[in-house]
């Protein structure tokens, strides 16, 4: 029968995506769909932006976590990621392309020329102290597996914009009980070989 097979499916799939999702927030059902910004800038969303607090995610595990955007002659966008992990400064560079010019608070995000492009959509920004980003991908619909962040232009945000922000993520269906803050203390340090 079909269930039946579609059950058989999932025991044969659960195992092989259990070391993907181990670091991750996983939950059951197709993803949400948020709203995004609208009226979306990309330009003066550009720039260095620094992780504040983010949904677990196994690619992130250091300190002074940064986020760079710039705007690449061809119009994609250079995505470099900088963390400290183990006392060593690490960069990541991915590229992020608007996907859709009607939404282009919709970008898709890739570090790897054999990986799709994950969706990287900024929920909320005020271009020059926070931005909310989400990303969520469909596992045959079943489940889903997502990340958010809460980005800002200085190392720090206050008690009170962060409880709003996660306000916005809770209204959208988006559960970040989860969230837990990056450690952007003591990172502009000079690191020593």
């Amino acid at each position: 029968s079909a269930p039946g097979k579609m059950k058989v499916m999932i025991v044969l799939l659960v195992p092989l995506l259990v070391p993907f999702v181990s670091a991750q927030t996983f939950r059951w059902g197709p993803c949400p769909t948020p709203m995004v910004q609208p009226n979306f800038e990309l330009n003066k969303y550009l720039g260095k932006w620094y992780e504040i607090e983010k949904l677990p995610a196994s690619f992130e595990r250091g300190k002074c976590i940064e986020a760079n955007y710039m705007l690449r002659p061809d119009k994609t966008i250079q995505v470099l990621n900088v963390q400290t992990y183990k006392g060593k400064v690490r960069a990541a560079e991915g590229t992020a392309v608007v996907q859709d010019v009607k939404e282009p608070a919709k970008l898709g995000v890739s570090f790897s020329y054999f990986t799709p492009y994950a969706p990287y959509w900024v929920l909320s920004t005020d271009y020059n102290s926070m931005a909310l980003v989400y990303s969520c991908t469909d596992i045959l619909r079943l489940f889903h597996v997502d990340f958010a962040w809460i980005l800002s232009r200085t190392r720090t945000l206050p008690a009170e914009t962060l409880y709003h922000a996660k306000e916005i993520f809770s209204r959208a269906n988006i559960d970040v009980s989860k969230m837990f803050p990056t450690d952007q203390q003591g990172c502009d340090v000079p690191i020593k070989d």
